[in-house]
């Protein structure tokens, strides 16, 4: 994966690595003997051509080889044998050497002196070369020789001129377009796929888009499930409401008597509205944060809601199929609500004699809390749109508000899991909480 820290690491190792070796360079060029010993052109192969002469060809032609060297380069140059001895006259002037004696400070020469050492490959002998370069001559050189490393320098500011730029560029365009997204969601304007192209990156503002895109399509289905639930609400809320007034408008007209008649009417349609109203806060507590997850008995669990069905249906059985110390992290009233409105529907369906059936059954990859009834199941096309808030399939006389299974649907998403709805083959309907196995374990006795 290119990551953006590799790419800012590697353009400051860069910039910090060209920086230091054209330092060193020119410190090297302007500073040390051995660069003008190996790059002067006066001095470059002189050693190796002098001592070919004189060996070859004697005194004389090194000497005359010295004399050229001087007239081509302004260069003085002098040879000494290892036990320093002059081996040639050599073409220092006359009184050159009094004078760098007596001088106290080689820097206020008129020459730089530089003296190097050259061994034969053919006698075998060691001869000292000492060089007299006016200064001028120095100065002229190291003129012309910058240019070179000049040009390098201002080539390599160049190449990490537009590498910063690239890299820049690289940064400040993607989160420009973070920016713009942010700002589209705030104001309910963002598109799921905006930012579709920049999540194709592979480094790190790839990654971020990615989430950012997961994180738009999340809040808008979350606020078009708002607005909708709002809507729902509004529509749920008109008919207990209506019916409310047109009782209380009844009652005011009739007799003192008569009147008598309308109370437990308003009283019913005062319970049917503080029930829905408190299924709409259910749902709505859902999305809350819950706090952090805790044991759940199942089996515990299981027989509450046993009881509380015998209390509201006596004449149905529910029959508990599940393995004894099976537990659950989660959060307890969120599954006991769940669960009840499974149970609650189920209650309703299912005819009287087959007992419904809680069973819990584990694989290796999720825990499954099923709730079976033997009624006739539902139509195969609604089936889809079974847990949608208010949605009632077609045909149903039973009370409620079709939120029951909405709330089961939400208990098993902020557990992991999901609601699964089906109709038997065998006959019968089975909703069942399928939560992953990461919050579901076997405990431990």
């Amino acid at each position: 994966m290119r990551s953006l820290f590799w790419r800012i690491f590697a353009s400051f190792w860069l910039a910090i690595a060209l920086v230091a070796g054209l330092s060193m360079l020119l410190g090297r060029m302007l500073n040390q003997d051995d660069w003008i010993l190996s790059q002067h052109p006066a001095v470059a192969g002189l050693a190796e051509g002098w001592t070919q002469r004189y060996e070859q060809q004697g005194p004389q032609a090194a000497q005359d080889f010295l004399e050229q060297r001087k007239e081509e380069f302004r260069i003085n140059v002098q040879v000494l044998s290892d036990n320093g001895q002059p081996l040639v006259r050599g073409t220092f002037p006359p009184r050159a050497a009094a004078f760098e004696a007596r001088a106290k400070d080689r820097k206020r020469l008129p020459w730089r002196r530089l003296n190097a050492d050259y061994r034969s490959p053919l006698s075998g002998e060691t001869y000292l070369f000492i060089y007299r370069i006016p200064h001028p001559e120095v100065a002229a050189w190291h003129r012309g020789s910058l240019l070179m490393p000049l040009s390098a320098l201002g080539i390599a500011m160049l190449v990490l001129t537009l590498f910063s730029l690239w890299l820049t560029l690289s940064i400040t365009r993607p989160l420009n377009r973070l920016r713009g997204a942010v700002h589209d969601l705030g104001q309910t304007a963002y598109q799921q796929h905006s930012l579709a192209r920049l999540a194709l990156r592979r480094d790190e503002l790839g990654v971020l888009a990615s989430d950012f895109n997961r994180m738009g399509a999340r809040l808008q289905g979350l606020i078009g499930s708002q607005r909708q639930l709002l809507r729902d609400v509004s529509h749920e809320l008109r008919s207990p409401l209506a019916r409310l007034r047109i009782a209380l408008a009844l009652a005011e007209r009739a007799e003192a008597p008569e009147r008598e008649t309308y109370w437990p009417r308003l009283t019913r349609e005062c319970d049917r509205l503080e029930a829905l109203i408190g299924e709409i806060l259910a749902l709505a507590r859902l999305d809350a944060n819950p706090g952090a997850a805790q044991p759940i008995d199942l089996g515990a669990l299981l027989q509450r809601l046993q009881e509380d069905a015998r209390l509201d249906a006596p004449e149905q059985q529910i029959a508990i199929q599940a393995a004894p110390g099976i537990s659950l992290n989660g959060w307890p009233d969120m599954l006991q609500r769940a669960l009840d409105n499974l149970l609650r529907n189920a209650l309703r369906f299912n005819p009287a004699g087959p007992p419904i059936e809680l069973g819990v059954t584990q694989d290796a990859e999720h825990l499954c809390i099923s709730v079976r009834d033997h009624g006739p199941g539902v139509p195969e096309q609604v089936l889809a749109r079974l847990g949608e808030p208010f949605f009632r399939a077609p045909g149903q006389s039973s009370p409620g508000h079709g939120l029951g299974l909405a709330i089961a649907r939400r208990a098993a998403e902020r557990h992991g899991g999901q609601l699964e709805l089906r109709n038997l083959a065998s006959g019968g309907f089975c909703a069942s909480l399928l939560l992953p196995l990461k919050q579901a374990h076997k405990a431990v006795d």
